[in-house]
């Protein structure tokens, strides 16, 4: 189950606005996550426009796991350069063949 952070966000993207701070507030106060404060131009969502992005939600947290266990296997930037100093050197594919496995290992939906 997409979190409502995730779906609210997905909710604000959809009508052309980047989350703010400032704008808007979750809460649980014991009983289960709610929109606190919203001062957003457009309307706030109830629960069952909420409940309309938990498959987007469910795909971009799926999705944000997969992003982070692919930069933890792509190495840092300097091993990345090196890999690329390396293959123009010597003609190689070694970067994009690493790319590749690392991609290929951690597929997308």
């Amino acid at each position: 189950m997409a979190s409502l952070y995730t779906k609210t966000k997905l909710y604000i993207q959809a009508n052309s606005s980047t989350w703010d701070d400032t704008k808007v507030s979750l809460q649980n106060d014991g009983s289960g996550d709610y929109i606190k404060i919203w001062t957003y131009s457009f309307a706030k969502p109830n629960d069952s426009k909420i409940a309309e992005y938990e498959t987007a939600g469910n795909t971009a947290e799926t999705n944000a796991g997969i992003d982070a266990t692919r930069r933890s296997q792509y190495g840092s930037w300097e091993f990345q350069m090196e890999m690329i100093y390396k293959d123009q050197k010597n003609g190689t594919s070694t970067f994009k063949d690493h790319c590749d496995k690392v991609k290929s290992d951690n597929p997308k939906g």
